[in-house]
C-alpha cells in the first residue's frame, strides 16, 4: 500500500498541560477537521504540530507525547513558545493572513518574523524527511508551510509532493507587497501539483510565478528546471453523509427544538456564524441588518439574528479592536431597535460542538454568510447539507470561494449594505418551494463533489503530474538512443534532416540581427548536406536574404520566415499573404519600443517581431505578458497568429507555418529515415506532420508533441556533430569539409 504524509500546521489532536498533567483532545481548526474525516486507499501517517509549547515541557512529558501521538500514526513537530509568537502569530497572521486576504493595511513586514518562518518550515521539512522516502505521496497543507515543497524536493526529487493553499491567493499585485514574495513562491514550486479552491486564485497564482520567476504557463503547467509542476482548481468539499445524516439523531432534534424556545418559536431565525475575523465581514453584516430593520419596521419582533463569533487568534490586537467593534455595534443595534420581550440580535462568542452545531442549522431559517474576502467556507456547504427535505436560504457573499459552486445562494457583494439589506427581505419573502428548489439543486451538487471526492481528485492529478514528468524525463535523448540512431544513420539510404536554427543549433545572446553564421555547425551542416544520401533543410523565421547568405550554401533546402518562402533550387512563396494587418499592428509595437529600452522591431515580406534579447529580464517579463493580452484582443477577428519564440514575440498570418513547409519534402520521396530538431512553439507545427517512426526532438523543456528531447543547444549541436563524424568515416571527408574544416 502507498504511503500518504499529510502535513499540516495542526495536527487533529491538540496536547494541552495542566498541573503536570497532559490531556489530548479533537482539534478545533479547519484544515484538521476536514482532513481528519479523509478516506484514502493509502496507508496514512500525519505530521503536524500538537498546540503545546515543548519548552515547557519534561523529558518524560515529551516522550509520552510522542508516544501517544505515534499511536495514532501523528508524528508531532515540537515548537515552543518562541517560535509560536513569531511564526504563527508573526509571519502568519501579521503578514500572510491580511496581505492574501486583501487587508494590506494590517501587513507587519519584520525580519524578525521571516527569519521564524524559515527556521519552522525547515523543522517542518526535517520531520518529513524523517518518515519519507522516495515514491511517497507526501501533502503539505496552507499558508503556513509554503516553503516546506521546495526543501523537501532538494531532499527526495522522485517524490510526489501536492500543496493545497486553503485561503485565497491574492494578484500578483497585491502579493509582490511581500518583502519575501520570491522566496514564498519559490518553496511553492517545490510541489508537483498545487492545487486551489477556485480558479481566481490559479490564475494570480500563475501571473505572480510569471512575473516573479519569469516562467510563462500554459493550461495551468509550468516548466521550472527539469520539472513540469502542475496547478488546478480543487473546490474542497464536506463529509457530507456526516453533516446529512446527523439531523436523524434524536439528541440534534431535541437540542434545534431548545434553540427555537430560546430565540422565539414565532420569530424568523437568520444565523451569522463565523470565526471572528476581520476577513469575514461581520461589522458589515450587522450594519445590512441595521438597515434592514430600519428599512422594514414591520419586522421587528418578528425575525431575530442569532450571531455567533467563535473565538479566534484573540492574542492579535487586531482582532481585540475587531471585537470591541462587534460588541458596540450588537449593543447599539439591541439599544435602537430592542424591546423589554425582543433583542434583533443574540450574540454569542464561544464554539459550538458537532451536534449542536447541526442543532443550530436546522433552527435557522436563513444562514448569514458574507465574507469580505474567503478561500472557501465550509459553514455555508455545512448548513445545505444538514437541511435535508427542509426549506432555508442561503445568503452569501460573492468574495467567499464556495459562490462560484452555490449559485443558487443569495450571492450579494459583501461592501453593498443596500443590497445586502434587500437580500434579507428577499430571503423572509422566497416561499418553501422555491427554498427547497435550491437547496435541493445545492445538496445534489455537494454530494457528489464531497470530501472523498475532492481527496481522490487531487490525489489522481498528483498520479497524473508525477506520470507526465516520469514521460518527459524517460524521453531525454539518452547516449544510449543516440548509438541506435547512429546505427539506423549508418543503414539508411534515404535520410532527411528538418532543422530549426536559432535557439535549437545556435544561441544568441545578443540582438539575433547582429548574430553571425556558426563555424562549428556551418561545417556539420555542410558535411551532413554533401553526401548523396541526405536531404537537409533548414525551416527558419529567419529572412530569406539573410537564410541564403548564412545557410545558402550548406543546406539542399532552406524555409524562410517560418515557411512562407520556399526555397528547392529557387525561392518561391507558398501562399499569398495579405499584408493590411500590418498598419494596425505596427503602431501598437512602436508603443512598445517606446517603453522598453532595447527591444526593437523587425519586419519580414509578411511578419512582425518584437525582439526583446537586451531588455531587463524583470521588464520583459511585464512587457511580454502586456503585449500577448493585447494582441491577443487585436488579432481575433484579422488572419493573422501571435507566435512567442526564444525572446521574440512574432505576429505572422495565421495560415503560414513551418509544418507546411515541412510537408514540401517529407511528400517528396520515401525517407528510410527522418531526423528534426527544434526548440519553441513555431516547430510543434513540423513536429505534428511527422511520421510515427521520425526522431523528432525538442531542445528544452516544456510540452511538445516531440518523441524525444535534449537539455540544451549544446546537446542538439553535439547530436549533429556525432552524426557529422560518423558520415565522414563511413564516406571519408567531403570536399566541402576538406576546405572548411571544423573546430571540434
Amino acid at each position: 500500500m502507498k504511503k500518504l504524509i499529510i502535513v499540516s500546521n495542526r495536527l487533529p489532536t491538540t496536547v494541552r498541560e495542566e498541573n503536570g498533567k497532559l490531556s489530548f483532545e479533537p482539534s478545533v481548526g479547519g484544515v484538521a477537521t476536514g482532513l481528519s474525516s479523509l478516506d484514502t486507499d493509502y496507508e496514512k501517517c500525519w505530521i503536524g504540530w500538537p498546540g503545546i509549547d515543548y519548552g515547557a515541557l519534561s523529558d518524560e512529558q515529551i516522550a509520552e507525547v510522542q508516544q501517544r501521538l505515534e499511536e495514532e500514526n501523528f508524528y508531532p513537530v515540537n515548537l515552543n513558545a518562541e517560535e509560536v509568537k513569531d511564526y504563527y502569530q508573526g509571519f502568519c497572521n501579521e503578514v500572510i493572513w491580511p496581505i492574501f486576504h486583501y487587508f494590506v493595511q494590517y501587513g507587519t513586514y519584520k525580519k524578525e518574523f521571516w527569519e521564524s518562518y524559515i527556521r519552522v518550515n525547515s523543522k517542518f521539512a526535517s520531520a518529513i524527511l524523517d518518515v519519507a522516502s522516495e515514491g511517497d505521496y507526501i501533502w503539505v497543507h496552507d499558508y503556513h508551510l509554503m516553503l516546506v515543497p521546495e526543501l523537501v524536493k532538494k531532499q527526495l526529487p522522485q517524490s510526489s509532493i501536492g500543496f493545497f493553499l486553503h485561503i485565497p491567493f491574492p494578484s500578483s499585485e497585491i502579493f509582490r507587497l511581500i518583502p519575501w514574495c520570491r522566496e514564498i513562491i519559490q518553496g511553492l514550486t517545490g510541489a508537483d501539483l498545487i492545487g486551489f479552491h477556485t480558479f481566481d486564485y490559479v490564475r494570480h497564482f500563475a501571473e505572480s510565478v510569471r512575473r516573479i520567476l519569469g516562467h510563462e504557463h500554459s493550461l495551468g503547467r509550468f516548466i521550472i528546471g527539469e520539472r513540469e509542476i502542475r496547478t488546478d482548481t480543487f473546490p474542497m468539499g464536506i463529509d457530507y453523509e456526516k453533516f446529512s445524516s446527523a439531523p436523524k439523531k434524536r439528541s440534534v432534534q431535541k437540542r434545534k427544538d431548545e434553540f427555537i424556545d430560546f430565540l422565539g418559536t414565532d420569530q424568523k431565525i437568520i444565523l451569522s456564524i463565523d470565526r471572528l475575523d476581520y476577513s469575514k465581514g461581520i461589522p458589515d453584516r450587522l450594519r445590512a441588518f441595521d438597515l434592514f430593520l430600519e428599512k422594514n419596521p414591520k419586522m421587528r419582533g418578528k425575525v431575530v439574528l442569532l450571531l455567533v463569533a467563535v473565538p479566534s487568534r484573540t492574542e492579535v490586537v487586531h482582532y481585540k479592536i475587531l471585537k470591541n467593534e462587534v460588541d458596540n455595534l450588537v449593543g447599539a443595534i439591541n439599544g435602537r431597535y430592542g424591546t423589554i420581550g425582543w433583542n434583533p440580535i443574540h450574540y454569542m462568542y464561544r464554539s459550538f460542538g458537532f451536534e449542536d452545531l447541526i442543532s443550530l442549522y436546522l433552527a435557522a431559517d436563513i444562514l448569514f454568510i458574507t465574507p469580505l474576502r474567503d478561500g472557501m467556507n465550509l459553514i455555508a456547504k455545512e448548513y445545505v447539507a444538514a437541511r435535508q427535505n427542509k426549506a432555508g436560504v442561503l445568503i452569501l457573499g460573492e468574495m467567499a470561494g464556495t459562490a462560484q459552486e452555490l449559485s443558487e445562494a443569495i450571492i450579494i457583494n459583501p461592501n453593498d449594505l443596500e443590497a445586502t439589506s434587500r437580500a434579507l427581505e428577499t430571503a423572509l419573502a422566497m416561499t418553501k418551494t422555491e427554498q427547497k428548489r435550491r437547496m435541493k439543486a445545492m445538496q445534489s451538487r455537494l454530494s457528489r463533489y464531497d470530501i472523498r471526492t475532492w481527496t481522490a481528485d487531487f490525489m489522481e492529478r498528483l498520479d497524473e503530474t508525477k506520470e507526465r514528468q516520469l514521460k518527459m524525463f524517460a524521453r531525454r535523448f539518452s547516449p544510449e538512443m543516440t548509438s541506435e540512431l547512429i546505427e539506423k544513420y549508418r543503414t539508411s539510404k534515404k535520410c532527411l534532416f528538418l532543422l530549426d536554427y536559432d535557439g535549437s543549433l545556435v544561441s544568441f545572446k545578443n540582438n539575433p540581427q547582429d548574430a553571425k553564421p556558426d563555424p562549428e555547425i556551418y561545417s556539420a551542416l555542410s558535411e551532413l548536406s554533401s553526401r548523396d544520401k541526405n536531404e537537409l533543410v533548414v525551416i527558419s523565421g529567419r529572412d530569406r536574404k539573410t537564410l541564403a547568405k548564412w545557410l545558402g550554401g550548406v543546406t539542399n533546402g532552406l524555409a524562410a520566415e517560418h515557411g512562407l518562402w520556399i526555397r528547392r533550387g529557387k525561392w518561391k512563396m507558398s501562399d499569398i499573404a495579405p499584408e493590411g494587418w500590418k498598419e494596425e499592428i505596427r503602431p501598437i509595437l512602436e508603443v512598445f519600443v517606446d517603453r522598453t529600452p532595447g527591444s526593437l522591431i523587425e519586419e519580414k515580406n509578411f511578419s512582425l517581431a518584437w525582439h526583446y534579447r537586451k531588455v531587463d529580464p524583470a521588464l520583459s517579463i511585464v512587457r511580454v505578458g502586456e503585449l500577448k493580452d493585447m494582441l491577443s484582443h487585436i488579432t481575433a477577428n484579422l488572419e493573422i497568429g501571435v507566435l512567442e519564440g526564444n525572446k521574440v514575440v512574432e505576429i505572422k498570418g495565421s495560415f503560414i507555418n513551418k509544418g507546411k513547409a515541412a510537408v514540401q519534402w517529407l511528400r517528396a520521396r520515401k525517407w528510410d529515415l527522418i531526423i528534426s530538431i527544434g526548440d519553441d512553439w513555431t516547430d510543434e507545427d513540423i513536429f505534428e506532420e511527422l511520421p510515427e517512426d521520425a526522431y523528432s526532438i525538442k531542445v528544452g523543456f516544456g510540452p511538445s508533441k516531440a518523441k524525444y528531447r535534449v537539455r540544451s543547444t549544446t546537446e542538439a549541436r553535439d547530436l549533429l556533430f556525432s552524426l557529422a563524424d560518423v558520415t565522414r568515416k563511413m564516406e571519408g571527408p567531403s570536399s566541402e569539409t576538406v576546405k572548411k574544416g571544423r573546430k571540434r
